[in-house]
């Protein structure tokens, strides 16, 4: 904390010499135009601190959180100096338009993300103090094959429970099974395989529980368990080799071990808390606190693991909050290219604001889009909230380079997902949709991208009276 304070009062000097120099030297009309004109060649001035933002966390990869918090104050400074009507409490807590509409605020996301971190992480530790990750090498197959397992274990729970709680649970599993000498591939496998089985649950992933609250139909959703199941098969495959390779084996306990059934059953609290408050009130964060604090009745909670998370907490509201300040102009057409590439955006652009601004656009297939935006942000570690849970277990892996050097087959797993989806089911965004929000059919030369779709075009055989509409 001391070192954070520094470097406020660093940052807050430098602007002030800074403003004072340019003031007193003459130049503030000349930099207030610059500024106002918001874009530079095309490009917005929030997009480029974003940019350096992202370039920040790669190269300082052990000050993640300061450079985050230096960064967010860094758009909100812009914002309000050279945005008109932009107001921090307004994102938060909502207000009304010029048209009356009430807009609502993104207070509840960032709580949520505030308190789950921390929360799973004592689920974590709680579950790896159970003993119940030591017993599983006993029924794990020997050699690389055990690793495959343990990551389709992580893609299973995740299906049902918060693709953070599944990371942290697959990282204590790892961590006792291989003493914890873990290999950055297969932290970053662990981080995929849980992103990969929220990719087609409702409940699973905050990005599919987006879409689903937007209307779209679970079922259909459903369809992106074949590119995420083919993913996973190839990052289990290659991740399980990288690690059997660094640590040859399973680590087997040689003692009787006896699991301690109140931890266990804790954890099943917590995660029916997660679910259930999710389901019904949007809130996971509060199921999981109120399980704690009652399991903390019965059991022995070290809750300084909660502490522990902070920094990882701090860094990943500040990241989610400094995308939402970021202004898309336009998304791009819904085609196939177009959802391709917003998998690989992902991967450093919070998928949760994209999502939204997805279904505002209207027009994707939702089954691949949900997997884009879902298995696309493990190509980076700071591509998704699961990324930044795993790294804050295995802080060796919170590195740009060494995570796309070690983690080369998640990207090299998507591409082949995404290639199956369209091999086998193809592409589709007519389905899943309710009424009042089926797009328009569009050519199958327009939805690979070859030519601009026109949304305004009508069907084929419809006639449009000109003397009529004018």
């Amino acid at each position: 904390m001391p070192r954070l304070l520094k470097i406020f009062t660093l940052l807050a000097l430098c602007a002030l010499t800074a403003t004072t120099a340019v003031w007193a030297a003459g130049f503030e009309d000349t930099l207030a135009s610059i500024f106002t004109r918001h874009t530079v060649y095309g490009v917005r001035y929030e997009i480029i601190i974003f940019a350096l933002i992202l370039v920040g966390v790669a190269i300082f990869y052990n000050n993640t959180m300061q450079v985050a918090v230096i960064g967010l104050l860094a758009l909100c400074f812009y914002k309000y100096e050279f945005v008109d009507g932009f107001s921090v409490i307004q994102r938060l807590f909502g207000y009304t338009n010029d048209q009356g509409e009430a807009v609502k605020g993104s207070w509840n996301t960032y709580l949520n993300l505030a308190l789950m971190l921390p929360g799973f992480s004592i689920l974590a530790n709680i579950f790896e103090e159970s003993k119940f990750p030591s017993v599983l090498p006993r029924y794990l197959p020997s050699g690389s094959l055990g690793g495959m397992v343990l990551l389709v274990f992580v893609f299973c729970l995740s299906t049902f429970l918060d693709n953070i709680a599944a990371a942290m649970i697959g990282c204590s599993m790892a961590a006792t099974l291989y003493k914890n000498k873990v290999h950055i591939g297969y932290v970053a496998a662990i981080c995929a395989a849980s992103n990969a089985g929220g990719a087609g649950s409702v409940v699973g992933d905050t990005t599919t529980t987006l879409i689903w609250i937007y209307g779209k139909d679970p079922l259909v959703l459903a369809h992106a368990f074949l590119p995420a199941i083919v993913a996973l098969l190839i990052v289990a495959f290659f991740g399980a080799r990288q690690q059997h390779k660094y640590t040859q084996d399973v680590f087997v306990p040689s003692g009787s071990v006896q699991i301690d059934k109140k931890r266990l059953g804790l954890v099943l609290l917590i995660l029916a808390g997660a679910i259930f408050f999710n389901y019904f009130f949007e809130f996971p964060a509060l199921g999981i606190w109120i399980a704690i604090l009652i399991g903390a009745l019965f059991v022995k909670i070290n809750f300084r693991e909660g502490l522990n998370a902070i920094e990882s907490t701090v860094f990943l509201v500040c990241l989610v909050f400094c995308a939402e300040l970021v202004p898309i102009d336009s998304v791009p057409d819904a085609s196939i290219l177009s959802t391709l590439a917003i998998g690989f955006v992902s991967a450093v652009f919070n998928n949760i604001p994209l999502t939204q601004l997805c279904l505002i656009k209207g027009g994707y297939d939702w089954a691949l889009i949900s997997y884009a935006v879902g298995f696309g942000g493990s190509m980076i570690w700071f591509g998704s909230s699961a990324g930044v849970a795993v790294c804050n277990v295995f802080t060796k892996a919170r590195s740009f380079m060494n995570w796309l050097r070690y983690g080369w087959h998640i990207p090299f797993g998507f591409v082949i997902g995404f290639g199956v989806y369209l091999l086998v089911i193809g592409w589709d965004p007519m389905k899943g949709n309710p009424p009042d929000q089926m797009p328009q059919p569009i050519s199958q030369s327009e939805a690979i991208g070859n030519t601009q779709i026109h949304h305004n075009a009508l069907p084929e055989g419809v006639v449009v009276d000109e003397a009529a509409q004018q």
